[in-house]
C-alpha cells in the first residue's frame, strides 16, 4: 500500500523528533537549559537561511502571538528536557503528550470552542493514565511528574498561539520565532550553569539541532500536504519509538500497569481526536450540501 505524501512526512517528523529525544537522553550530563541554548542556536542559523532562501519576511505580521509562541515554547522545551534526562524515555514522552488535553481545554476559554461530555471523558481517561504511570513507577518522582505536566501545559499555550496565526503567517516564520525568543533567554540562564561539552557530546549536540530542524520541516510539509485531522494521530508513534529506544540504549523496561497507563493516555487523546475529526467532517459535508 502506497502511503500518501502527508502520511510519509508525518512519519518522518515523528522519527526525527524521537531521534532528537534520544540525543537529549545521551546528553544527560549537560544541563537542560544549555541543551535548549544549543538547539536554538542551530535552529536559528538554519531558520534564517531557509527564510532568506525563500525570500520570506522574518518577523511576520502578528508579532504578539508569534512572540507568545516562542515564549511558551521555550519553557515547555526546557521542562521537557529536564524530564527526558530524569525519567525513563517513554514516560517522559507520554506525559508530554498531555499537551493536546490542555490545548482542548484552553481552546474552550481562548477560542470559544465547545467540548462535549464525551470529550471531557476522553481527556479524563488520559489524566488517569498519567496517574497510573506515576503510581506504579518508582523511578518517577512527584517533582518531575509536576515538571512534565507543566511542560505539556506550556506546550499547549504555545500551540494555541500558533493557531491564532495559522492563516496569516508562513510556517517557517512560526518555526523561526522559537529560536528568536529562546536564544536570549537561554544564553543568560546558561551562563550560570555552563558545562563545557566534551568529545562525542559535540556530535550529539549537532545531531540534536539537525534532527529538530528536519522534524519541524517534515511536519510543516505534512500539514501542507494533508489535513491535520487526518494525520495528527501518527504523532503518537513517538511513544513506540521511545519504548524501543529506551529498551535498546538504556535497558529501560516497564511493568504491565505502567504500559496500561501509557495506553490510557494515548487512547484518551486519540479518541478525542477521532471525535473532533468526525464533527469536522460532518460540518464540511453539511457545508458542501448547502453550497
Amino acid at each position: 500500500m502506497k502511503l500518501s505524501e502527508g502520511v510519509r512526512y508525518m512519519l518522518l517528523s515523528t522519527l526525527f523528533f524521537a531521534l532528537m529525544n534520544l540525543c537529549v537522553k545521551f546528553l544527560s550530563r549537560i544541563p537542560a537549559i544549555e541543551l535548549v541554548f544549543f538547539r536554538s542556536a542551530i535552529s536559528f542559523v538554519l531558520s534564517v537561511a531557509m527564510l532568506q532562501y525563500n525570500r520570506i519576511p522574518m518577523l511576520g505580521n502578528q508579532r504578539k502571538y508569534l512572540f507568545l509562541r516562542g515564549f511558551f515554547g521555550v519553557f515547555s522545551l526546557i521542562l521537557f528536557f529536564y524530564t527526558l534526562q530524569a525519567m525513563p524515555l517513554a514516560s517522559a514522552v507520554t506525559i508530554q503528550y498531555l499537551s493536546p488535553v490542555f490545548t482542548s481545554i484552553l481552546a474552550v476559554y481562548t477560542l470559544g470552542e465547545v467540548m462535549t461530555k464525551k470529550q471531557w471523558i476522553f481527556l479524563l481517561l488520559s489524566f488517569l493514565g498519567v496517574v497510573l504511570i506515576k503510581g506504579v513507577d518508582t523511578r518517577i518522582s512527584v517533582f518531575y511528574m509536576i515538571i512534565g505536566v507543566a511542560s505539556a501545559l506550556f506546550s499547549s499555550l504555545a500551540y494555541n498561539s500558533v493557531r491564532r496565526v495559522k492563516d496569516t503567517e508562513h510556517p517557517l516564520v512560526v518555526v523561526f520565532y522559537f529560536p528568536l525568543v529562546a536564544l536570549p533567554v537561554t544564553s543568560v540562564l546558561t551562563y550560570f550553569q555552563w558545562q563545557a561539552p566534551q568529545g562525542s557530546e559535540w556530535i550529539f549536540l549537532l545531531l540534536m539541532g539537525v534532527f529538530t530542524q528536519m522534524a519541524q520541516y517534515c511536519m510543516t510539509r505534512a500539514v501542507q500536504a494533508a489535513e491535520l485531522s487526518s494525520i495528527s494521530y501518527l504523532n503518537y508513534m513517538g511513544i513506540i519509538y521511545a519504548l524501543g529506544f529506551g529498551f535498546i540504549f538504556f535497558n529501560e523496561t516497564f511493568t504491565w500497569p505502567a504500559m496500561i497507563g501509557m495506553l490510557l493516555v494515548m487512547s484518551g487523546i486519540l479518541l478525542n481526536i477521532y471525535d473532533r475529526r468526525g464533527k469536522l467532517l460532518g460540518t464540511k459535508a453539511v457545508e458542501k450540501v448547502a453550497s
